[in-house]
């Protein structure tokens, strides 16, 4: 049975549009891809000025007309969803995400962590799921405006197995949207592999009292710390059956001054008093890890520490 996207020019309905589904939904809708938004804080001010990417690397782009919605019923069927919601916010998709789907629909998760395809696959089957993973340094600094900073390469794998036809028509698109895209043997491998960077970087962020990546690079105990914490992750990874490079430590690193000075999107949620994706990146990890009989200790610590520094936000009068 041919497993690709039938359509020519698919109908794409992006589920989260923050700075995630801003960025990459705007760049396949100036490609010329049929794109539709939900969107909820943002909407009335993007139908009225479009959605505007400002990026330090290729400069401004103007998607002047968006197809913005406030509920899917409006969107209709759609050949392929993607996800950008928070995985905080994975209840709801039980909800927003029927009025999009018909038989043959494939659902894209964009999202942090590990766990989502799984909640996506039990509710809406496995066959139709695949995750991609962002590469990407990108803020959201008002409404309708997003800030490229660097990067903005995808890897995508299949949820059920090895890629299919489709999983490189998807790329396609993305490529003709001047986007990076990867096409992964193994999900589950490159999901371990963007936690070697998201554990460390979003955590320290976090628990070394609100600070960017190049202030955790400049502090020795947090640099030396964030190395450690790859190499726990990697531990994980390894223990599970998914090799990487001990270079992978280094890369991530020089990546990371590339950046300058990022403020990775856990931070964010953190300061603006949002719900953190603690679970899904930190707590799924640390639980798989134990169960693997991993060394993790600084992983449970600092997934302990995140807990401590919401619960004292949320709850200031019992810290």
């Amino acid at each position: 049975m041919y497993q690709g996207i039938n359509n020519l020019n698919p109908r794409i309905a992006i589920v989260g549009s923050g700075a995630i589904g801003s960025y990459y939904g705007a760049k396949l809708a100036i490609s010329g891809a049929d794109v539709h938004f939900l969107m909820r804080a943002d909407l009335e001010h993007v139908r009225q000025f479009g959605l505007r990417i400002e990026s330090n690397r290729t400069g401004v782009e103007h998607l002047e007309k968006v197809n913005a919605y406030g509920c899917t019923a409006d969107i209709g069927y759609c050949d392929l969803v993607i996800i950008a919601l928070k995985a905080t916010d994975n209840h709801s998709l039980e909800m927003i995400l029927p009025p999009l789907l018909k038989e043959d629909t494939v659902i894209m998760t964009l999202q942090n962590g590990l766990g989502n395809e799984e909640f996506l696959a039990n509710r809406f089957g496995g066959k139709r799921v695949i995750g991609g993973l962002c590469f990407v340094c990108i803020n959201r600094p008002s409404p309708g405006t997003v800030h490229h900073i660097a990067q903005g390469r995808i890897t995508c794998g299949e949820f059920s197995g090895l890629p299919v036809p489709r999983t490189h028509d998807i790329g396609l698109i993305f490529k003709r949207a001047n986007i990076p895209f990867l096409v992964a043997e193994s999900l589950p491998q490159e999901r371990w592999r963007k936690l070697v960077w998201n554990i460390p970087f979003n955590g320290l962020a976090i628990v070394g009292g609100g600070v960017d990546t190049a202030t955790v690079l400049e502090t020795k105990n947090l640099y030396c710390l964030a190395k450690e914490l790859m190499r726990e992750v990697m531990g994980v990874a390894l223990a599970l059956g998914y090799e990487m490079s001990d270079s992978l430590i280094e890369h991530n690193l020089n990546e990371t001054k590339k950046m300058g000075s990022y403020t990775p999107s856990s931070m964010i949620d953190f300061i603006m008093d949002k719900p953190v994706e603690v679970e899904a990146i930190w707590g799924e990890a640390v639980r798989i890890g134990l169960e693997a009989g991993s060394e993790i200790v600084r992983m449970e610590c600092l997934y302990n520490l995140i807990r401590i520094a919401i619960e004292r936000r949320d709850n200031p009068q019992t810290g």
